[in-house]
């Protein structure tokens, strides 16, 4: 059994995606498998635009921007959404599923922004030659933007409800209809502290997202949810194994990470490696407390219903997920902030 490596395994019992949008790690993988989706968001766009092989994507990205005859705001935003399909297009060609991105986190609290910016996203993939068929939006998981994804859903947009810490939130993404939801197995700051991030001997019964997942698992398994499981935010190999034994549909996985599972099952390195090892750490680290778990039951109801009211009570008892989720979207929003100083330094240039 040696010469089975760790991804056979795994993929043998969930469907794994990409969790990265550099077109060599999927390429990697191309002759022993093939990806489903590939996932993204503001960090991984910012950190592979700055890449020495993306030039020539920025390059382009900056003189459709000057060329847009708009003014530098409505230019930079264009441009953001353009490098971000663009990055995504040259990692398509290696997957048999979907391409992710994210609407902005600045438009995390308000429907209409959240709706227009996935619609934006969507025309910008379809005039690049990927059908929205071949497209999810990836949405915060807020009360305002998961209603936003029930609109989206509606007029034939697939979302899926990211930043997400507890059940809850995940039945509101069922209910809004989304096509996955993506717990966040370690919080998004541990990517950029490592400080922050904990070994657990067995990450299936100590993680403290552990009984979070396994519980959304089940309660879509009660409920009938069509809505996929699709764990995300991993630093080692070991957690991947200990998700796949919790039995989501999907798991996306980084690229360091997969790496350590193409290693023969007897040779699996557990050393932890970063999600994102070239993510800028200079975002300051905030005060983090000792974490309480997050919640893994819900109440029945429509937690949409009355500008979702109920999801957004739950949030306000459970600490820990509101934490983690305004955390999440502080990170990406600086790192979105990043990408529009790049592209304005860059337009300044020419």
């Amino acid at each position: 059994m040696s010469d089975i490596s760790l991804l056979s395994q795994i993929s043998s019992t969930v469907t794994i995606d990409v969790d990265s949008m550099d077109p060599q790690v999927a390429a990697g993988f191309e002759s022993i498998y093939q990806f489903c989706d590939m996932t993204s968001n503001q960090a991984i766009v910012y950190n592979e635009s700055i890449r020495k092989e993306r030039t020539h994507i920025l390059k382009s990205v900056i003189q459709a921007a000057k060329e847009s005859h708009k003014n530098i705001e409505g230019a930079v935003d264009d441009a953001v959404n353009l490098l971000t399909v663009l990055l995504a297009k040259e990692v398509f060609p290696y997957l048999k599923g979907r391409v992710h991105a994210q609407t902005s986190p600045s438009a995390a609290y308000d429907t209409e922004a959240t709706v227009q910016h996935a619609k934006e996203l969507v025309s910008v993939f379809e005039q690049n030659g990927i059908p929205r068929s071949r497209v999810c939006i990836k949405i915060p998981a807020t009360p305002e933007s998961i209603i936003a994804c029930r609109r989206l859903e509606q007029e034939g947009i697939r979302t899926l409800a990211t930043s997400l810490f507890s059940v809850p939130q995940a039945v509101a993404a069922s209910q809004a209809g989304c096509l996955y939801v993506a717990p966040y197995f370690n919080e998004l700051r541990a990517h950029f502290e490592p400080s922050l991030w904990k070994e657990y001997k067995d990450p299936a019964k100590e993680h403290p997202m552990s009984p979070v997942i396994s519980a959304i698992v089940q309660t879509f398994k009660t409920i009938g949810s069509t809505t996929l499981v699709m764990p995300a935010s991993i630093v080692t190999a070991a957690e991947v194994k200990a998700l796949a034994s919790l039995h989501p549909d999907h798991i996306t996985i980084p690229g360091a990470v997969l790496a350590q599972l193409k290693a023969p099952v007897s040779s699996s390195p557990q050393t932890p490696q970063p999600h994102h090892p070239e993510l800028d750490t200079s975002i300051p680290l905030q005060h983090q407390s000792e974490s309480k778990g997050t919640s893994t039951t819900y109440v029945e109801g429509d937690y949409l219903a009355h500008g979702g009211r109920l999801l957004r009570e739950a949030l306000a008892a459970d600490g820990e997920s509101s934490r983690r989720l305004a955390d999440a979207l502080e990170i990406f929003g600086e790192m979105e902030k990043k990408t529009k100083q790049l592209i304005r330094s860059e337009m300044e240039k020419l």
